[in-house]
């Protein structure tokens, strides 16, 4: 298969026309060029709130709930775009409100050419997402079984964490939909889709939100790049990195993924990092402490 994923900048649109042909046109010319898969970054529908004026889109709280209003038709729309372009997309994560009165959770949305939709939630929030954004954890992890093999996504800090991976173990492709304000936090976010490739012995694909958007206080500088990584085994690249993206420059970037690669990298790779995971059980406790100083 071929994998897209976005270095995505976001704009200030007057209609929904403006930004059904902005979609319009990033998921053709990534056909285009043969892809199977669409990766989207996190935090990428926020670009839907400019909808109700900048004023709204410039309040934390007002956002949220102007985003949210607007996911049925921008779910409509990518549904119909995967099936019209027969390709399987990623959506731009988005703030999503579950019912009155409960605070939004940040929802990525797996749409298959043929009409399914998987839903997945972020897991754990940054400080800005917990502490000022108020947005919640929502949904568990979810392993989506489709035509391109088994995909799981981590949506960018999720992808820190290992026991996050390890859940998703099964995963041929995790998918790390991101959003970053420094370089510093696009390198955690790319050092952790490394290794959650490395452990699992399987494909991640980072995709960033690139440059300024001064109408949004919460994503009004970004830092990334599209990522595409294996584990640094057979038949995978030896730095692990099967496609990088320029820093900062929006557009998509392109690798080809063999489902078998990851298979026999699984069987039969130079080291078994996903098989030997249970061999860490009775070693990983807390180290003991042996005095080596006066």
């Amino acid at each position: 298969m071929k994998i897209a994923t976005a270095s995505y900048p976001l704009d200030v649109f007057q209609t929904w026309a403006d930004f059904e042909t902005k979609l319009t046109k990033w998921v053709s010319e990534a056909a285009g060029q043969g892809a199977d898969l669409l990766v989207f970054p996190e935090y990428g529908a926020m670009e839907l709130a400019t909808l109700a004026g900048l004023e709204i889109a410039r309040d934390l709280e007002q956002s949220l709930h102007a985003v949210s209003e607007r996911l049925p038709e921008a779910d409509a729309l990518h549904a119909r775009l995967a099936a019209e372009y027969g390709v399987h997309i990623l959506a731009a994560s988005a703030p999503y409100v579950p019912a009155e009165g409960q605070r939004p959770v940040n929802r990525a949305r797996l749409f298959a050419p043929t009409g399914q939709v998987g839903i997945q939630d972020k897991q754990i929030m940054t400080r800005f997402e917990e502490e000022v954004w108020d947005v919640v954890p929502g949904n568990p992890l979810q392993l989506f079984d489709t035509a391109l093999g088994k995909i799981g996504i981590l949506i960018c800090y999720d992808s820190e964490f290992p026991l996050l991976g390890r859940a998703l173990s099964d995963a041929d492709l995790i998918l790390v939909p991101s959003v970053t304000e420094a370089l510093s936090g696009y390198w955690r976010v790319r050092i952790g889709s490394m290794a959650r490739a490395l452990e699992a012995q399987c494909v991640t694909v980072m995709s960033s939100i690139v440059g300024p958007a001064e109408w949004s206080d919460a994503v009004d500088i970004s830092v990334g790049a599209g990522g595409i990584f294996g584990p640094p085994d057979k038949g995978f690249p030896e730095t692990g990195v099967l496609a990088a993206g320029t820093l900062n420059q929006p557009g998509w970037t392109y690798a080809e993924v063999d489902l078998q690669t990851i298979a026999y990298a699984r069987a039969d790779g130079v080291v078994l990092n996903r098989r030997n995971w249970t061999q860490q059980k009775g070693r990983s406790d807390s180290a003991a402490m042996i005095k080596l100083r006066e």
